[in-house]
């Protein structure tokens, strides 16, 4: 039996995780190891290792390693603080391969932890780029940290073997977050409507906006004009609370206010999975700058606004509208979103990450893959 040790640190690597989790957990010849860790301990972003646990899933560990507080000083700290604290973990539970995901700073210490053990890593959704973020070196870090690699777009593979990873250490999974729309059942507008506890008008906005990290002084500039473009197109809107990145804070301060003075408005600390996807199946248009907005929402033919330069980079589908971080641009970006004639530009579109295959071909890999020296010793190709 092979221990694989899975890091997670927030509610959106665990969303896309959870086909990958589930597949793991059923396999005759893997043992799921759990280590949670970063805003799933957290009170304040919705302590979502209650969802992990009521999902079924068991944890193998808890690693506390947040500071509350998102400065740039207090970030650092949290990063030091997380590897002394996986250090510890791993000689507790012992995992045969770590499997991460993406580009957070929680991530990169759960990684360099794990390098004295000679812990061999496995990272999905490398070769990306965010140009707006800090994330942009973390991710590509993690990638020559890691001994498998799982790209999702053969862009982004190439990529990872441009950085000098051998190519059959590459594989091309797609994202693992589209195997959801095929495992969760979607919520009707009723359901939703119930679980939220409020009623969804004829237009509906939903917005995630995250702290750009390369341009956190700013970021409450930024907010401020992203809240007047919602007053301008007075669309009711939902809100979803941002990561813990430097500035967060900021953000959820001037949501939440907004929100208090305009009824028509609401926020949900936290939606998960189900209800997230089951959203974009019923609002209008999504807004922000979430890589669920280029990842995800091509399925559903939901028209998104991408604000600013968080997602600067990556592949998107057409329903993709790139906006400036201006109020002007966005209401504009807003107006051509829940236009009639871009609805209908977006039949026939296809989601370029994939169609939902992705955990079949990581947990097989996963499985396949004999935990060596030729794993571990890598070669810059």
């Amino acid at each position: 039996m092979k221990n694989i040790g899975v890091v997670t640190v927030a509610r959106s690597d665990y969303g896309i995780y959870m086909p990958v989790l589930k597949k793991i957990q059923t396999h005759a010849s893997l043992d799921l190891c759990l280590l949670v860790s970063g805003m799933h301990l957290s009170p304040e972003f919705g302590k979502t290792i209650e969802t992990i646990v009521d999902d079924g899933f068991p944890i193998g560990d808890q690693i506390e390693m947040l500071i509350s507080s998102d400065s740039p000083e207090a970030i650092a700290k949290s990063m030091g603080l997380g590897t002394i604290g996986f250090a510890q973990s791993y000689a507790r539970q012992k995992p045969d391969l770590l499997l991460i995901l993406g580009d957070r700073f929680e991530m990169h210490a759960a990684a360099v932890a794990a390098l004295p053990f000679n812990i061999p890593i496995a990272h999905i959704h490398g070769g990306e780029s965010t140009e707006g973020l800090i994330d942009e070196s973390i991710r590509h870090s993690l990638t020559k940290m890691s001994h498998l690699h799982f790209a999702s777009t053969q862009k982004y593979a190439n990529r990872i073997v441009q950085m000098g990873e051998a190519p059959w250490r590459v594989k091309v999974s797609g994202a693992p977050s589209l195997d959801n729309l095929n495992d969760i059942p979607l919520l009707s507008q009723k359901a939703i409507e119930q679980e939220l506890g409020f009623k969804l008008a004829d237009q509906v906005l939903l917005i995630t906006y995250h702290p750009v990290t390369l341009e956190y002084e700013n970021t409450t500039q930024n907010i401020q004009n992203l809240l007047r473009a919602v007053e301008a197109v007075d669309i009711p809107t939902i809100f979803t609370y941002p990561n813990s990145d430097t500035q967060g804070r900021q953000i959820i301060a001037h949501i939440d206010q907004f929100v208090q003075q305009h009824p028509k408005h609401h926020v949900v600390t936290n939606l998960g999975t189900q209800r997230y996807f089951s959203l974009m199946q019923h609002v209008t248009a999504m807004v922000g700058n979430s890589s669920s907005g280029i990842i995800e929402a091509a399925s559903f033919k939901l028209p998104v606004v991408n604000i600013g330069n968080r997602q600067k980079g990556r592949v998107h589908a057409h329903n993709v509208i790139p906006v400036t971080e201006n109020t002007q641009t966005i209401v504009d970006g807003i107006q051509q979103a829940i236009s009639s004639t871009f609805n209908e530009s977006l039949t026939n579109l296809e989601n370029p990450y994939g169609k939902g295959q992705a955990a079949d071909i990581i947990v097989d890999t996963l499985h396949n893959t004999t935990l060596d020296q030729n794993l571990l010793m890598k070669h810059f190709n």
